[in-house]
């Protein structure tokens, strides 16, 4: 498991929430059974380098960044160490462009709620479909010291929760109030755990479709997404 790895820590402090380890288990132990690309934001001590090392296949491709230079000197052989901000979109495309795509990121940065947006709305294009990403210690979206404050449309949070309305909006007849988003052809699932998001990526380029079965018989239907009055424009010429 996972947090055996605290017995095998050396002089790198690694310190995470002791629940998270069953959520990194439940979300990234399909990454398992082949080597993947996975970064990480947010370094500190370094502790976390070798357990990601350890945790993940053979050959994997194993990035981590900060904005502290300090933080190079933890780089070891199978990781790539860069330093920069999270909150910069061009060091993050320029990141994405040397080491992406990638499969799975993990956000335990500077926990600030106005980086965490601004790093997921980088970093979600150079998601590989059916990636995943999480983002931890997002109690601190409830903190104002960090952008955050209880239902503080700022929060990360409240950011996560408008995207449960995004991967619904294939579904909206109040256009004006609420028009469809492209962006609901990529979200799969948006998942809470206390103080972590895990939003999966899972590229949709066909509608919902409805299966309706009868004696065996199985018809495929998209008239769910008819608007009253007209067809749903994500919907076939005949409304199926």
């Amino acid at each position: 498991m996972l947090i055996d790895h605290l017995k095998k820590t050396d002089d790198r402090a690694l310190t995470k929430w002791h629940h998270y380890f069953q959520v990194y288990e439940r979300e990234m132990g399909r990454f398992l059974k082949q080597p993947i690309s996975f970064l990480e934001i947010g370094i500190f001590k370094g502790g976390s380098i070798p357990m990601w090392k350890d945790y993940f296949p053979d050959g994997s491709r194993l990035t981590f960044i900060d904005i502290d230079p300090a933080c190079k000197a933890f780089e070891i052989e199978g990781t790539n160490v860069r330093i920069g901000n999270q909150a910069d979109p061009e060091f993050l495309t320029s990141l994405a462009g040397e080491l992406g795509p990638f499969d799975v990121v993990l956000d335990d940065g500077s926990h600030v709620c106005a980086h965490q947006i601004a790093s997921f709305e980088s970093l979600w294009q150079h998601l590989t479909n059916g990636g995943l990403y999480m983002v931890e210690d997002c109690h601190t979206s409830y903190w104002p010291g960090f952008g955050g404050g209880y239902r503080n449309e700022a929060s990360f949070i409240e950011y996560s929760k408008r995207l449960i309305d995004t991967m619904h909006s294939w579904y909206t007849d109040q256009d004006a109030l609420f028009p469809f988003q492209d962006m609901a052809r990529e979200l799969n699932s948006v998942r809470f755990y206390d103080s972590i998001v895990a939003i999966e990526k899972l590229e949709q380029k066909e509608p919902p479709t409805s299966l309706v079965s009868k004696n065996g018989n199985v018809e495929a239907s998209r008239r769910a997404l008819q608007v009253r009055g007209r067809t749903s424009v994500f919907a076939g010429k005949d409304g199926n």
